[in-house]
């Protein structure tokens, strides 16, 4: 007998690691609820988990078994579970989050486990520790192997076991979308039927992602950062589409196939470096001069900064958990460069509010916008102006969220930070007044990193 654990790994299709344990041996799966880790998981995402731990069980119910669902110290708890049903193992997928490793650790300490490689196509072992550029990985990692998607289980290979214990319950302060393998499966059919032969032409175009929610992007990344779905499933569908295409549509699929590929080096680098989420990856000659203004943060968060682009991106992760991955990296840079405020706020303040959010995903990304991180340009800074005309002129994604702008002129919005006081007030007395100078607030950020880098 095996026990498997399952962490944010929450389906049974292309589960290498359950997918291991049954091969070997009848399995007995077990989540744990666990007090620490609950302390890092926001409410929104933690609400969303379990939903798809009760999804979870009633797979393995119409199969004849059951899920065992206990709350400690995951040590303890499956320890205890291994000595109730006389397993000898715990098979587990690796996770890299620092949390989650210093859980594992203490698991293979109290009892013998197997670890498997299932959060990524390409085992982070297998590449380097470091790339100087995205490039470079991709070229490295492309070479490698992509296994296939693991099998579901046998139903006999299934322990027959009833369990009693109920799934806690946990509250959101937004509505949820459905949760689990089969909701994750269906969002990821329309994209393959409506999204994928036109991505890379209308993945930034926000008309499309207000117009096509699903479609325009896949909006699968809360199912991929809760394990509701395999990586290696998106990728072998994502591939049988690219093979049978060409001209333009393979052109828009290989986009897709090669986002993918950013997901696995940003969790190359969490894995690598697990300090990740907490220390800047770029070694600075002098320390970086955040200010950190509490009240600027503070308006960063509302969506008040009176930046029309920042402040939609903003409102629409309150509203709904989720950001568009364009604004998503304006509300990013305005915060870090135009605010100067440390990356590590933002990243708090993400993982508390998004369904999606991924310990790798986050933390790499807001240091690669923070310019801690490997972008290959020293200094990156979005103009949100600039990105608005270039991705939202007609105000499309920006009035969906920021309804004080609704009826003015497109054009009028996208300038609404350079346009003078006195029409701001005229056209939307409601709206913020801007923050910061637009050119001033630019000219600092560059300052202040050029000073960090030592080339000031």
């Amino acid at each position: 007998m095996h026990v498997f654990w399952h962490q944010r790994d929450l389906r049974l299709r292309d589960n290498r690691g359950l997918a291991a344990a049954a091969a070997e041996d009848t399995v007995v799966p077990v989540f744990v609820v666990d007090p620490e880790l609950r302390r890092v998981v926001g409410d929104r995402q933690w609400a969303f988990w379990l939903a798809g731990v009760r999804e979870l069980r009633a797979q393995y119910r119409e199969r004849g078994s059951d899920l065992l669902v206990r709350v400690g110290d995951p040590a303890m708890v499956l320890s205890a579970v291994a000595d109730e049903h006389d397993a000898d193992r715990v098979y587990y997928n690796e996770h890299y989050r620092p949390v989650r490793r210093k859980r594992q650790r203490a698991v293979e300490n109290a009892i013998p486990t197997t670890a498997v490689t299932d959060l990524t196509l390409v085992d982070p072992a297998a590449l380097d520790s470091r790339y100087e550029n995205h490039s470079r990985f991709h070229e490295d990692w492309q070479a490698r192997e992509k296994p296939s998607p693991a099998p579901e289980p046998d139903a006999g290979s299934l322990a027959d076991i009833s369990a009693g214990q109920t799934v806690p319950e946990s509250d959101a302060d937004i509505e949820l979308p459905p949760s689990g393998y089969e909701a994750a499966r269906d969002r990821w059919e329309r994209f393959l039927a409506d999204g994928i032969d036109s991505y890379s032409d209308t993945r930034d175009d926000m008309r499309a992602a207000v117009a096509r929610p699903v479609g325009a992007v896949s909006r699968l990344s809360p199912y991929l950062a809760a394990g509701m779905i395999g990586v290696r499933e998106l990728w072998a569908d994502a591939t049988e589409r690219y093979e049978a295409v060409d001209g333009d549509t393979r052109r828009n699929v290989e986009k897709y196939r090669y986002e993918l590929s950013w997901r696995e080096q940003n969790y190359n680098l969490l894995a690598h470096h697990p300090s990740l989420p907490a220390e800047n990856y770029k070694s600075f000659p002098t320390a970086i001069a955040w200010e950190n203004d509490p009240e600027k943060l503070a308006a960063w968060k509302r969506g008040e900064t009176g930046y029309p682009l920042v402040d939609a991106g903003m409102r629409q992760l309150n509203e709904e958990g989720y950001v568009h991955n364009r604004p998503r990296q304006n509300v990013a840079s305005f915060l870090t460069k135009h605010l100067l405020v440390d990356w590590r706020e933002g990243l708090a303040y993400f993982e508390a509010q998004l369904l999606d959010h991924d310990p790798a995903n986050n933390a790499a990304n807001w240091q690669w916008t923070a310019s801690t991180g490997t972008d290959s340009v020293d200094v990156r800074i979005f103009d949100p102006v600039a990105q608005m005309s270039k991705y939202d002129d007609g105000a499309d994604y920006v009035t969906e969220y920021v309804p004080e702008l609704r009826g003015l002129d497109p054009a009028t919005i996208v300038d609404w930070p350079t346009l003078p006081p006195a029409e701001r007030e005229r056209l939307a007395p409601e709206y913020a007044d801007p923050i910061v100078h637009r050119d001033e607030a630019y000219e600092r950020a560059q300052r202040v990193f050029e000073t960090a880098l030592g080339k000031r």
